[in-house]
């Protein structure tokens, strides 16, 4: 099977990314999560930690994993970022890196999946719109979300597809 790389970053959709990385352990990947500090308001890092037996990598700055940014990606065969934010996706699009998770997303090598959730009017934004554009130009792949009922309570396209969509689109990435 296949060493994974999680991106988990500061939507309210962060709840479905442990199921997506129990998901994917259980398939027999090895999955490495990194997160956000928004990331880790919404679930805890520990979470992820027991459900893929893995450390996860959250603080940039810490002495002992000084590099852990080049090391994880040293080893990653497929990047899933799920969820990925409006901000997160206007990192990946210009080269920001100033947190653990767009420093690490800077130095991968191997195909990425993008998984946006957000509100419906910020998925239609034009900018948002046009950072995807931008990410597929760099041969990320993007998986559209879902619509319906969205954590604010609207209706529309925006919501994180579940785990088993992504799981699939994964499967197809590593296979082709």
């Amino acid at each position: 099977m296949a060493n994974l790389l999680l991106a988990v970053t500061g939507s309210i959709a962060a709840y479905k990314a442990a199921d997506l990385a129990s998901k994917l352990t259980q398939a027999g990947h090895t999955v490495t999560v990194v997160m956000t500090e928004a990331a880790q308001r919404l679930v805890g890092a520990s979470t992820f930690s027991n459900l893929t037996g893995q450390p996860v990598f959250t603080d940039l700055w810490d002495p002992a994993v000084q590099t852990r940014h080049i090391a994880v990606t040293d080893a990653a065969e497929l990047v899933i970022v799920a969820p990925a934010t409006a901000n997160t996706i206007a990192k990946l699009a210009h080269g920001l890196a100033d947190d653990a998770v767009s420093t690490t997303l800077l130095a991968v090598d191997c195909p990425v999946l993008v998984c946006p959730a957000m509100n419906h009017r910020m998925w239609r934004h034009p900018a948002v719109q046009g950072n995807l554009a931008r990410l597929r130009g760099f041969g990320h792949t993007v998986l559209e979300p879902e619509a319906g009922h969205l954590a604010c309570g609207h209706t529309g396209p925006g919501r994180l597809p579940e785990p088993p969509a992504i799981v699939a689109a994964a499967q197809a990435l590593l296979s082709g």
